[in-house]
């Protein structure tokens, strides 16, 4: 089964990208269905993002990193290792601070090219734009996102926020050339450059997955030591960018997480593997690659796959279950496609953008996508807040008649 679908030659700019991309790879007639006023004219569909479900306000910075202790690995031509890292917290105030783009301005332009003038705009997010921190004393469990293949640092942000909203700081990061695409400062774009040839992710050996696993596990670690960085006063290398007030001592570092969709899931067990900080991971219907295979993990881990994804049908996950020394759980999300673990479960649904019912079913599965963002959000914080934040939930200890979507191995 092909777990991200991709198109080469094209932008992969972001999930929403990724949707194009499928459209035109199926042959599909990119043509927007677009509502129409009172006068009969056409108006652009505006995309929206689930509210968060916690007491939180939220804000947002976006962290410009320079890794110069190493070449990039899909570029060696170049000396160090660029990477861009969104920066999700609790506020003490949001008023003055405008709310974040979904995308950075050059990337939504990137993944809106294919579509008329004005056919669709994308969301804002909940996040507010250099926001004040909330300081609470001993600082803020954190966790760490990780894209799929091809996506950015986006892709999740229905999940991302909802963590935040619940008093986690979160660092979604982008894993440069294998994101569809990166903007750094000054406008200046980097598009997928990690393939062909493309990765064959059935395969726990593939070498193109596994070079990118290798490559985002040490992004992970350069960013945890940036944040530690942060987290003492220093600049840490993120450039002329100003820092919202209240970040010195906002992360509690003995308390770090990590989940991610798709490869991200793999690289989340591989940074584990990799580095003790991370205390607890979770993959989101992703493949599995790399020496954590072999070597295991002795801190918690969550799966959770879609309708066609588990151990009994992913080599990966199949190598990795019994090398599962610490607490561990699969669970399955019924009715789930590949993407339902993306922004895209709800964003499709709100404009199909081109796509034949049948292929965005395939993508997203037949699961409502507000129902399903709530469920991944309350069991994806429940795991958390058992793990790093000491508050066991019976959620992870059996299945539960509020959420019969979510199922638990027979």
């Amino acid at each position: 089964m092909t777990r991200f679908p991709l198109l080469y030659g094209v932008a992969l700019a972001s999930a929403l990208g990724l949707v194009l991309a499928a459209g035109s790879a199926a042959g599909a007639t990119v043509a927007p269905v677009r509502a129409e006023s009172a006068t009969g004219q056409a108006q652009p569909v505006r995309l929206t993002l689930p509210a968060p479900t916690g007491p939180h306000r939220i804000g947002t910075v976006a962290l410009h990193l320079v890794d110069r202790s190493r070449r990039d690995p899909w570029k060696p031509g170049k000396p160090v290792r660029e990477l861009m890292v969104q920066l999700w917290y609790p506020a003490k105030a949001v008023a003055g601070y405008p709310r974040a783009p979904w995308l950075s301005p050059g990337v939504a332009a990137l993944v809106l090219r294919g579509l008329p003038a004005g056919a669709v705009r994308l969301p804002d997010t909940h996040g507010h734009v250099g926001a004040p921190v909330e300081r609470r004393r001993g600082g803020r469990p954190v966790v760490l996102f990780s894209h799929g293949f091809g996506a950015d640092r986006a892709s999740s942000t229905a999940l991302v926020e909802d963590l935040a909203s619940h008093g986690y700081v979160v660092a979604a990061v982008d894993h440069t050339y294998d994101a569809g695409a990166v903007e750094f400062p000054g406008g200046r774009l980097e598009t997928h450059a990690a393939s062909p040839p493309p990765p064959n992710f059935d395969d726990p050996s593939d070498p193109v997955a596994t070079k990118a696993v290798a490559a985002r596990q040490a992004d992970v670690r350069f960013v945890l030591d940036r944040l530690t960085a942060l987290d003492r006063g220093h600049d840490a290398g993120v450039g002329e960018r100003s820092l919202p007030k209240g970040m010195k001592g906002a992360f509690d570092l003995s308390r770090v997480g990590m989940f991610g969709h798709s490869l991200g899931g793999a690289t989340s067990a591989a940074a584990m593997h990799a580095d003790a900080r991370i205390k607890a991971g979770a993959n989101l219907d992703g493949g599995m690659f790399g020496p954590v295979l072999r070597a295991g993990l002795d801190r918690p881990f969550l799966l959770v796959g879609s309708s066609e994804h588990g151990r009994h049908n992913d080599p990966g996950w199949a190598a990795l279950w019994p090398r599962l020394r610490g607490w561990r759980l699969e669970l399955r999300l019924q009715g789930a496609g590949h993407s339902s673990f993306t922004d895209l479960q709800v964003l499709l649904r709100q404009h199909p953008m081109g796509l034949p019912p049948e292929q965005v079913d395939e993508m997203i599965g037949g699961i409502g996508g507000p129902r399903s963002v709530l469920v991944q959000r309350t069991y994806l914080r429940a795991f958390f807040d058992r793990h790093l934040s000491h508050r066991p939930s019976p959620l992870l200890d059996g299945p539960s008649p509020r959420w019969p979507e979510m199922r638990f191995p027979a």
